[in-house]
């Protein structure tokens, strides 16, 4: 959050316990909330997320969505990318050492002094004109792209600060 800080990104986020905690966080740190998951006001919130898009805004998902499969991308960024035509990217935080919440993702709260390492895949495009059958091809690539991204950045966090990964400055 520190590194994209005050850029009014609008976030989807559920009005649950969850969602509203983790909502206000954000808000700390200059996103913008915008209400709605995959599992309720689904609808309300991409035609939100898609009226930003078209205003210049840039958007983000929890891609696993409000309740799991833990890291399985839902289709959600596939479905918003057809309708404006603007391409998804996946990326993937990894730490040092974190507090790790008992809930379905397995939160992580970065512990002082921890070391983090994001990892930020290549873009996909899903033409405005796009099939069902592209949309889902286009799903299955941000899931591997995500996979992708996660592997690297979790096997690669612990060389963060040497030479391979010199401190980030922000």
């Amino acid at each position: 959050m520190y590194l994209w800080r005050d850029l009014n990104i609008r976030v989807m986020s559920s009005d649950s316990f969850d969602g509203e905690y983790t909502g206000r966080i954000m808000q700390k740190f200059g996103f913008v909330k915008v209400r709605g998951s995959s599992s309720k006001f689904a609808v309300r919130a991409l035609l939100g997320m898609r009226r930003d898009l078209e205003q210049g805004w840039i958007v983000a998902f929890t891609l696993d969505g409000p309740r799991g499969p833990r890291h399985v991308v839902k289709p959600g960024p596939a479905t918003l990318a057809r309708a404006t035509g603007i391409p998804m990217v996946g990326f993937h935080i990894a730490l040092t050492d974190a507090w790790v919440l008992n809930t379905w993702d397995k939160l992580m709260i970065p512990k002082p002094f921890s070391r983090a390492l994001m990892r930020v895949g290549r873009t996909i495009s899903v033409p405005v004109d796009a099939d069902d059958a592209q949309r889902e091809h286009a799903l299955q690539q941000l899931q591997a792209v995500l996979d992708h991204c996660e592997q690297f950045a979790e096997a690669n966090v612990n060389k963060v600060g040497g030479e391979e990964f010199p401190f980030f400055r922000g």
